[in-house]
């Protein structure tokens, strides 16, 4: 499933993830690709609602480099309606369905207790959860699958998020703290470390330019200390970027969702979570063969330094 080790270069590899039927290495950032089954979703809302549709755009980014599939049936964009629990059903359940046999984990975007079940039943491989599973039920439907566990900080909701500014005294530590407090609680639930993966949240209750950037920028700081967790960023054609780039339509961000994630994956990031598969393959794939060469340059250079002299 993973192309040649990538030499360590400024990140670390995490650990492995334990992802329902797949144990995930990160010998180089892996690609999630966001298969949204929704007519509201802020960038691609309404393409893939009908299932041939969706099944086509996930045998497509998996052709074009995905690792992973993540499914949602709901918008978490500010201000976004709640969805009816029996519609959000009917949404994914036939697609996870349908793709379970397409060879590479399914992760279903979901802070529903009831929709995690269903997936889970359906074939999915990871539950990827705005709340952070801290919503009443949640942890009891995970707790005794092996489905991989994707932690999402959120401050606020999607509702109000980003009604007004939001506050904090450090975004970097405070993140920090909230994985700190989840892992702890996870753990002691008999949730297993290696089932879980940390997502900072961009655009969640962050502001737009000062937040956002501040955890790209530190990206690796929100990572638990003494802790081997993979670390996931999802940037991809968000607000954020257009408010640098001047971009105003999410399609128009193109180019800055794979800048952005290849800076997420220079700081540390194990999986990138992208609407552009083909691009952000492509870019990460020079940025691999970048280190890969920096690396043999420098052991060269050290045999070289470490020769004897005649």
């Amino acid at each position: 499933m993973l192309s040649s080790p990538l030499p360590n270069g400024l990140r670390a590899v995490a650990q492995p993830l334990q992802c329902g039927r797949f144990t995930l290495t990160f010998e180089r950032p892996l690609i999630m690709g966001i298969l949204n089954v929704t007519p509201d979703s802020f960038s691609d809302g309404g393409r893939f609602v009908a299932r041939d549709a969706a099944i086509a755009q996930a045998t497509e980014m998996i052709r074009d480099g995905a690792d992973m599939i993540d499914i949602g049936g709901e918008s978490t964009r500010p201000g976004a309606p709640p969805v009816p629990l029996d519609e959000e059903l009917e949404r994914v359940i036939p697609v996870i369905e349908a793709l379970r046999s397409a060879g590479v984990p399914l992760s279903i975007d979901t802070y529903k207790p009831a929709v995690m079940r269903a997936a889970l039943s359906a074939g999915a491989d990871m539950v990827n959860d705005i709340w952070g599973l801290r919503r009443e039920g949640a942890l009891d439907v995970v707790r005794d699958s092996k489905c991989g566990l994707c932690v999402m900080h959120m401050l606020g909701e999607p509702q109000t998020m980003q009604t007004h500014e939001p506050v904090y005294g450090d975004v970097v530590a405070e993140v920090r703290e909230f994985f700190e407090e989840r892992l702890r609680t996870l753990t002691a639930d008999g949730i297993s470390a290696e089932r879980i993966c940390l997502d900072p949240g961009f655009g969640f209750g962050k502001s737009v330019i000062d937040h956002n950037y501040t955890l790209l920028a530190h990206f690796a700081e929100t990572r638990p200390a003494n802790s081997g967790v993979p670390l996931l960023a999802g940037m991809s054609r968000k607000s954020m970027l257009g408010a640098v780039t001047g971009r105003t339509q999410p399609v128009e961000r193109v180019a800055a969702s794979v800048a952005a994630a290849v800076c997420a994956a220079e700081r540390g990031a194990a999986i990138v979570r992208v609407h552009d598969v083909a691009a952000t393959a492509d870019a990460l794939k020079v940025w691999q063969a970048m280190h890969a060469a920096a690396n043999s340059s420098q052991r060269t250079c050290q045999r070289t330094t470490e020769r004897p002299t005649q």
